[in-house]
């Protein structure tokens, strides 16, 4: 117990810095400022695991690496959907995070809440290890399904907890700085950055749902499965600024956590049958932790080649396309000759041939005559519609 409490005023004290130093005055985080908090994160995590090292025993530090490296790769892969959040909401980006942050709170809150259980039904039920490593195989093939799949989520959608909120207590769509909470006409009304880190810490629930049981694949002591988890996630909000540039360019990432997620899955169910008395082999905390960081370094270095590559024929592709269209300022006009941009456009709302608001407008083979080469996908007449848009 003492240990545990002198574990969380650790955690809280840390915490309270990086609060007051980077985050208290909303401002835009910087690529320098987000690397050095996130370099001070990972090596505060290092200490960590050297100190129980050397004050518990080498199977305590492997276990805590193993779950803080499974943990922080988890994490960056959650990242994709925070983005989606923030683009949701719109949220200015002087506020971004302050939202992190307390959303993280709140995720590490409820995952603490997590943990307590998931060890609880451990030491009581052996066999929910069956489950977890089923589970978790189950896991990485959906991932694999859906990185094959290769499509891309464009919008974020709102769970069932933030619509109940949003139904019962009234809101404004205007921010009013870092305030939770307005008052407008004698009426209380919460504002988008609350809704917005409910949504970050509700959301972080779904992401538990496979982290937890990946984790306790690797140890079943409670103490390192929250401070692996705590330490992952309190460097999140730094890690968010520093890669989200480079989030796009790990295009791999999902297929490196389904053979992570694989993996431990089976180390699950082998354990899960070395308890009921069934003589198999089981792996240990080295293998488990050289598997891991062979996964992420062989994911990355494929994925920024496949990036490479993609840029790279994107490029080659938009030369030849450039090449390709005659002139500086306009293309080939529909009728054969050259046609400066927005000639056809005023002709056609002269003729009448696209109605009274045709005036204003242009058809399709006008837009597909500016100087960017662009196209709309919908062809025909401009409608009403397009007239608006």
């Amino acid at each position: 117990m003492t240990l545990w409490v002198l574990t969380i005023v650790g955690l809280s004290a840390l915490i309270a810095v990086d609060f007051f130093i980077g985050g208290r005055k909303p401002h835009e985080v910087s690529l320098k400022e987000a690397g050095t908090w996130t370099t001070v994160w990972i090596v505060l995590a290092a200490l960590f695991g050297l100190g129980l090292f050397l004050f518990g025993n080498a199977q305590a530090s492997g276990e805590f690496f193993a779950g803080f490296i499974t943990e922080k790769s988890l994490s960056v892969d959650n990242l994709f959907v925070f983005i989606l959040i923030m683009a949701k909401f719109a949220v200015p980006t002087i506020y971004q995070q302050r939202v992190l942050m307390v959303g993280v709170l709140i995720a590490l809150v409820l995952r603490g809440i997590f943990i307590a259980g998931g060890a609880a039904i451990i030491s009581t039920f052996s066999w929910v290890f069956f489950i977890f490593g089923g589970f978790l195989i189950w896991t990485a093939w959906k991932l694999i399904q859906e990185a094959r799949a290769d499509e891309e989520d464009e919008e974020w959608e709102e769970n069932r907890f933030l619509k109940m909120v949003e139904r019962r207590f009234p809101s404004t769509d205007k921010y009013h700085g870092t305030k939770l909470f307005v008052v407008e006409n004698g009426k209380k009304l919460m504002t988008p950055m609350l809704i917005v880190m409910l949504a970050i810490g509700t959301t972080d629930i779904l992401f538990a749902l496979d982290s937890i049981p990946a984790i306790f694949g690797l140890t079943q002591d409670p103490y390192i499965v929250f401070t692996a988890n705590a330490f992952a996630l309190m460097g999140l909000r730094q890690l968010y600024f520093l890669i989200g540039g480079l989030l796009r360019k790990l295009v791999h990432l999902s297929y490196g956590l389904s053979v992570i997620l694989g993996f431990i899955g089976v180390k699950l169910v082998l354990h899960a049958l070395h308890e009921a008395g069934v003589h198999v082999p089981e792996i240990s905390i080295p293998v488990s932790l050289g598997v891991i960081c062979a996964v992420l370094v062989v994911t990355t270095i494929t994925s920024l080649l496949a990036s490479r590559k993609q840029e790279r024929q994107a490029a080659e592709a938009a030369g030849q396309d450039a090449a390709a269209t005659p002139g500086e300022g306009g293309a080939e006009a529909p009728g054969g000759g050259d046609d400066p941009a927005g000639k056809d456009g005023a002709a056609l709302g002269k003729d009448g041939e696209t109605g009274s608001e045709a005036g204003t407008g242009t058809e399709t083979s006008t837009e597909a005559e500016t100087g960017n080469g662009t196209a709309r996908k919908d062809s025909g007449s401009t409608t009403k519609a397009d007239v608006d848009s």
